[in-house]
């Protein structure tokens, strides 16, 4: 491994990619991704050290399928596989680390499910593997690893690299504060974002959702966000279109870079800088979120509310519907106030 590197730039590539029907069309994809990765790294090297390099969510396939048996026997393939082996060949040459979009991945130690899973590849390999914990529901029929019985790797994993440590979620995750500050409490300094953020939430005004989550998890765990949204065209990923916007945020939520608004194939790069980041966490007594959490003060979390570990085949629509119908049963039954049992 090289020297630490603790000033770099980051490059969020933007697909507008067709959605492959068979994994034949997952190379076709994966032959674009690695030439935007060797232009973001080549390319701008007269200007900066690019090492870290994003791809979105759904890039390499999305669930174009209706039925989870369907995914599993067209577009699911087991991680490592072929093409992963071609993102470590491109991060070795480019010295770089690729966060490879989302695979649909299939485990034989969980037949016939189907995970939304995001790769961090570097030099040396596959670093990190994060399953997608909260699926965006009712529409995707992946598999949660909250909802398996007796699922034993960690749901948030981190990984130290010479460019810092790093920790990923994808898409809807962001959505929940919780799932970043566990990346953020195992020591996350770059929060890596894999997105397929379609409108009305993307970068459009009045909802905006997609800027306004991004610089609140920058801000709330003192850390950089690199976030990597969907360019995809209606006509590639029907009936969704995809905004883009893809940004670098700093710890304080400032944008130090952004595709502007709309959709297409774009390459936007905006630096890291971890010595900066970490005099601000050494420093400051003041908004340092991670570090004044007062966890005894939210009961809440005590108490389940959408149903864990009881999933025992694949997801089917009717078994989503039904969860879904079960957590908003527990949530609207939550007393906090009320006085505890005997």
């Amino acid at each position: 491994m090289s020297d630490v590197c603790t000033r770099y730039y980051a490059a969020m590539c933007q697909t507008d990619l067709p959605n492959p029907v068979d994994r034949a069309g997952i190379h076709r994809n994966v032959g674009r991704m690695l030439e935007m990765a060797h232009f973001a790294a080549k390319a701008y090297e007269p200007f900066h050290d690019v090492r870290l390099i994003v791809f979105p969510e759904f890039s390499l396939a999305a669930p174009l399928y209706e039925s989870v048996e369907e995914l599993h026997d067209k577009l699911a393939v087991p991680v490592p596989n072929d093409f992963t082996d071609r993102f470590h060949k491109t991060a070795r040459e480019l010295g770089v680390f690729i966060q490879a979009g989302s695979f649909l991945e299939r485990d034989d130690r969980y037949p016939g499910h189907v995970f939304n899973t995001s790769c961090l590849i570097g030099p040396d390999g596959i670093l990190l593997k994060y399953r997608k914990v909260h699926p965006w529901i009712p529409w995707e029929l992946h598999t949660s690893p909250h909802d398996l019985p007796q699922y034993d790797a960690p749901m948030f994993p981190t990984v130290e690299t010479e460019i810092g440590r790093l920790g990923a979620a994808i898409c809807y995750d962001w959505l929940f504060p919780e799932a970043l500050r566990q990346l953020a409490m195992s020591g996350a300094e770059v929060l890596i974002r894999v997105s397929a953020y379609m409108d009305p939430w993307g970068t459009a005004s009045p909802l905006d959702w997609w800027t306004i989550i991004n610089r609140a998890r920058a801000i709330e765990n003192v850390a950089y966000v690199a976030a990597c949204n969907q360019g995809a065209a209606l006509r590639r990923y029907a009936p969704f279109s995809w905004p883009g916007g893809s940004m670098i945020v700093d710890y304080d939520g400032r944008i130090l870079a952004q595709a502007e608004p709309g959709g297409g194939e774009r390459i936007v790069v905006g630096p890291i800088d971890l010595d900066a980041l970490r005099a601000e966490r050494r420093r400051r007594r003041g908004h340092l979120m991670p570090a004044h959490l007062r966890m005894e003060a939210y009961p809440a979390y005590a108490q389940a509310v959408y149903p864990a570990g009881t999933l025992r085949s694949p997801p089917r629509q009717q078994d989503v519907e039904q969860a879904i119908q079960e957590g908003r049963r527990r949530w609207n039954d939550l007393r906090l106030d009320a006085e505890p049992p005997a």
